[in-house]
């Protein structure tokens, strides 16, 4: 089984020509709202993988509360964990240019009351074995508790450094896995503008320092990992993006999904890459990830 433990929001997405530059205005071309958040996201990437996924997380009880859950309640997500508060559901305010590249200013909202208290009700439902998978949109004091009750219980921790925060590096050493883009990994090794080589060298450092598989997602270029002490490597698919929202959330959930069922890690990369390569297929965070049956078709 899988637990995220994460935020919920709803997503205001325009589309433009181009993205603005700083303090300057451009004309939209388009405007939707979709079912977001990097744990939500993570969470029905999971569930549309075929696995067994429960949701902990919050909303408001505001207008965009049943919105914002109701893909992952379609998909049978459990979501007796996700909580009503007073403070309004989170929202992610999205830019995405022509070329499918966005810019994103999230408002925390009802996930910002995320407590300790709530990662040990997580943590205390999951047994020996199952999957917790975790990113930065809620309090740092809640991410903290979650990653060390897992550690005690023997669960699996995964944690996704995005979005990137001052407490990421301290955090990263807490888990078992973590993902990481290039910027987010720079920052958990201590090293600027990394070249390849850098970048395997790093890995390899820190997979000798810590023992935790760390995994890196490259954009167009696919995965690079490390698990063990073995350096491995992944391909998606070559692709014309349309909107790159929610690929890194699609590739988490599908790789904590692949694991989860019992693929070999290499095997799990790999699906969890052609994943969110289909993401970038479909404009929305939720509504772009595909089914198993999408990925499946592709390997």
């Amino acid at each position: 089984m899988i637990t995220v433990f994460g935020s919920i929001n709803m997503d205001l997405i325009a589309t433009t020509a181009r993205l603005p530059k700083p303090g300057e205005t451009v004309a939209g071309n388009g405007f939707s709202t979709a079912a977001g958040g990097k744990g939500a996201n993570q969470a029905l990437a999971a569930r549309r993988a075929g696995r067994t996924v429960h949701m902990a997380g919050a909303v408001g009880r505001d207008a965009f509360a049943e919105p914002a859950v109701a893909l992952l309640k379609d998909a049978g997500t459990g979501l007796e964990t996700v909580k009503q508060v007073d403070e309004p559901t989170g929202t992610a305010l999205i830019l995405v240019g022509g070329d499918g590249e966005n810019m994103i200013a999230v408002v925390p909202g009802a996930n910002g009351t995320m407590t300790p208290a709530d990662a040990d009700a997580a943590i205390d439902a999951m047994k020996e074995g199952d999957i917790l998978m975790l990113q930065l949109e809620v309090p740092v004091p809640a991410v903290e508790r979650a990653l060390a009750a897992a550690r005690a219980k023997s669960v699996t921790s995964i944690l996704n450094l995005a979005p990137l925060i001052e407490d990421a590096p301290r955090l990263g050493r807490l888990a078992d896995i973590v993902i990481a883009n290039e910027t987010e990994f720079e920052r958990l090794a201590g090293q600027e503008n990394m070249g390849t080589a850098d970048r395997e060298a790093a890995l390899k450092r820190l997979n000798a320092e810590t023992g935790q598989t760390l995994i890196v997602t490259l954009g167009a270029d696919g995965v690079i990992a490390i698990r063990d002490g073995v350096i491995s490597r992944a391909k998606g698919l070559k692709i014309e993006p349309v909107d790159t929202v929610g690929a890194g959330d699609t590739f988490c959930g599908y790789f904590a999904a692949s694991l989860d069922e019992g693929l070999d890690f290499e095997a799990s990369l790999r699906r969890a890459a052609v994943a969110g390569s289909l993401a970038c297929l479909k404009q929305g965070a939720q509504p772009s990830i595909p089914s198993s049956a999408e990925v499946a078709n592709e390997l």
